[in-house]
């Protein structure tokens, strides 16, 4: 039997690793274009020097962000000492471009009232989740219904941003447009087991282990797509969730509409709900745990948007 092309083997060892179809597609284009910039050469034959010249090439020539060349010096680290087994030294020397340091973008209490105003239906419902619990437009989207605790008045975010569980609040106010939302998914679900359909995506080895949940009630997403699709990977057909640009699109109207100039988007929601809480006297350490952050200082950047500019201090334009 044929060894599997050198790709077809990343998406192997990605899949076998359980990554998320994202990472597994940026490694895929990352790798293709390191093999395409070296003349197709394979990987194997490869140096030092032609791993360094690529990702300056993206800095220099391409001038992309500091983020992106790191996803690509991960996507090289992941081809040599998983795909080819070749553990390649000089590739953990190689330095790694610094994010410059900027505060987040951050909404005013009015500014968010005008936001939301100018939104309707589900995308106000999952706006609201942004601002309301501190979700990431993923998690957001992700939200299984078994995730939404109405009894405790909390959402469990499984498998977020590290491959981490955390508990976040579920407001209040949410309750009742949320649960009337849930009856018309509920009945959408529904039709799709009468129509032989309406079975779900579910993590890792849960289809072994419970065959019959990608079928439950309990695992079906609370923002699924208006259309069923086919799994890229398995090519079943299923419902999957809402795509991240329907929000997106209408967030940015929404802001443009509220005549807001700050060029906010669906984590500048997030951002607000960290600093708002901070404004409110919440502990530091329970917006670390809302927010899911690994490090405290993570959290702590919130505290500077606080302490500069116009909070708390007086211009000497005022003293004249």
């Amino acid at each position: 039997m044929d060894k599997p092309k050198l790709l077809d083997q990343v998406r192997a060892i990605c899949r076998r690793k359980h990554y998320s179809l994202r990472t597994e597609e940026a490694y895929v284009r990352w790798i293709r274009e390191y093999i395409l910039f070296n003349g197709k050469q394979h990987p194997k034959e490869l140096s030092e020097q032609h791993a360094s010249q690529f990702l300056s090439h993206l800095a220099v020539t391409r001038d992309v962000a500091a983020s992106t060349q790191n996803q690509a010096l991960a996507a090289l680290l992941f081809l040599y000492r998983e795909v080819l087994q070749q553990p390649l030294p000089w590739l953990d020397n190689l330095t790694r471009a610094k994010k410059p340091e900027r505060l987040p973008l951050v909404f005013t209490r009015e500014e968010v009232r005008l936001v939301l105003a100018n939104l309707r239906g589900v995308n106000w419902i999952m706006a609201c989740l942004l601002y309301g619990s501190g979700l990431r437009l993923l998690e957001c989207l992700r939200l299984r219904v078994k995730d939404i605790d109405f009894g405790y008045h909390q959402i469990t975010v499984r498998d977020g941003k590290g491959s981490k569980d955390r508990v976040t609040v579920l407001p209040s106010r949410l309750e009742v447009p949320l649960q009337e939302h849930l009856r018309t998914v509920k009945a959408i679900h529904e039709k799709d087991l009468r129509d032989g359909f309406g079975r779900v995506h579910l993590p890792f080895a849960l289809k072994v282990k419970s065959p019959g949940a990608a079928a439950e009630w309990g695992w079906q997403y609370v923002f699924p797509a208006s259309k069923r699709s086919v799994d890229p990977r398995t090519r079943e057909t299923r419902r999957h969730h809402l795509a991240e640009t329907a929000l997106q699109h209408a967030l940015k109207k929404a802001i443009h509409q509220a005549g807001i100039a700050k060029p906010g988007s669906c984590h500048t929601l997030r951002h607000s709900f960290a600093t708002h809480l901070l404004e409110s006297g919440a502990d530091i350490r329970t917006i670390q745990e809302l927010l899911g952050h690994k490090d405290v200082k993570t959290t702590m950047i919130y505290t500077h948007v606080l302490n500069r500019g116009g909070q708390g201090i007086c211009s000497p334009m005022d003293w004249l």
